[in-house]
């Protein structure tokens, strides 16, 4: 019953914020009855409902009810995050203005106190606030429609024979197909991938906020991945939020191999995957020991494991590689600083003894499909043998 007390709490944080943001935009920048005060005393209680229903939607609305409420309800979501941020640095600038205005003016006592000057103060703060904030919401939003860029890393293993040295893995994590990226955004992964002629694909978990009859026509483009040693999944904490085993079943149906607590020995190093942690609570968590227990520690090993945090069970078990995603690079600034308290590592490539982990940032957003100061990415992860 926790959850109560937390929803109750979150929902007055929601009422609170738009009260105060009403009170800056509409409130001290219009007169009482005007068109202005009335249009925005709406917005103020329609797009927190909208936001509301957006989030709640996708547990209880059929997909194509859901989208007249996610893009709406998640872009205000983000919108508001940083026009909350303009408004407070807003209120700096309002108190630095009109102190600064009143020592100018001739008669310095009354200035601070002009109806006048206030309210062209609160007005030019107002526009500014608005403006910054969408324009920043803007950039994000197309940088997530168009798509992924394409990030090149070469990694050093000790443990790559020779014959291996350049191998190339495309890697690609948090697709988040749903109700606002759908079939053309997987399309467009798809060719990015395929350009890069990679001699394997993984597919590191989140691919869809939604069930196979929902969302399968979305995915089905993932039958066109094309490498030479095939293209290979993992669950991530979103797919038992779906359903994970119709999706696991579907996912194997397009081609692409499910890697449940598995492994398979490829020439060069040995490839495994576990299932996402949130499996646990439905018997289906990572079990690394099935996935690397008996092998050969002579050979290096590739883990696909969707949440980072999972490198010191990866480290036990003597893995070179760890590929995760889960993090999205904080996607919506700053929430980088909070990602960095849940997981070792939110962004790229960093060593924990013996072991280095690779976490991409992602290639889709979920709910508001924005990035701010983490760009959605694919990533081309270049082998190095230390014996070439």
């Amino acid at each position: 019953m926790i959850i109560v007390p937390i929803l109750l709490t979150v929902l007055a944080l929601l009422a609170l914020v738009h009260w105060y943001l009403w009170r800056r935009l509409v409130r001290d920048v219009s007169a009482p009855g005007g068109w202005y005060r009335r249009v925005g005393t709406v917005l103020a209680v329609l797009l927190p409902l909208l936001s509301v229903g957006a989030v709640v939607g996708g547990r209880v609305l059929p997909l194509a009810a859901e989208r007249w409420l996610a893009w709406p309800g998640y872009l205000w979501l983000a919108v508001l995050l940083y026009l909350t941020m303009a408004v407070l640095v807003g209120e700096l600038v309002r108190v630095v203005w009109l102190r600064v205005t009143a020592a100018k003016a001739p008669e310095a006592q009354s200035a601070p106190d002009d109806p006048s000057r206030r309210l062209f103060v609160a007005r030019t703060v107002a526009i500014g606030a608005a403006g910054a904030a969408v324009a920043v919401v803007g950039n994000g939003a197309y940088g997530v429609l168009r798509g992924p860029s394409l990030k090149r890393v070469t990694v050093p293993l000790a443990k790559l024979p020779r014959r291996a040295h350049g191998y190339r893995i495309a890697v690609v994590s948090d697709i988040h197909l749903g109700p606002i990226l759908g079939r053309s955004h997987t399309r467009r992964i798809v060719d990015t991938i395929n350009g890069t002629q990679p001699d394997l694909i993984a597919i590191v978990g989140d691919l869809v906020d939604g069930s196979v009859p929902e969302l399968g026509p979305a995915a089905v483009p993932l039958a066109d991945l094309r490498a030479r040693d095939g293209a290979y999944f993992v669950t991530g904490n979103h797919e038992y939020f779906s359903g994970a085993q119709p999706w696991v079943e579907f996912v194997r149906s397009l081609g692409v191999w499910p890697l449940e607590n598995d492994r398979i020995e490829l020439p060069w190093f040995d490839l495994a995957g576990v299932n996402d942690l949130a499996g646990t609570a439905q018997g289906q968590g990572p079990d690394f020991e099935q996935a690397l227990g008996d092998r050969d520690r002579l050979r290096a090993a590739v883990l696909l494991s969707h949440q980072p945090v999972t490198v010191h069970d990866a480290v036990r078990y003597g893995v070179d590689l760890q590929l995760s995603g889960h993090t999205h690079g904080g996607q919506l600034w700053p929430g980088n600083y909070l990602a960095e308290l849940a997981n070792p590592t939110v962004a790229g490539l960093e060593r924990y003894g013996d072991t280095q982990l690779y976490v991409t940032r992602g290639a889709g957003a979920w709910g508001p499909p924005v990035r701010v100061g983490a760009p959605s990415d694919i990533t081309v992860l270049t082998l190095a043998s230390l014996q070439a």
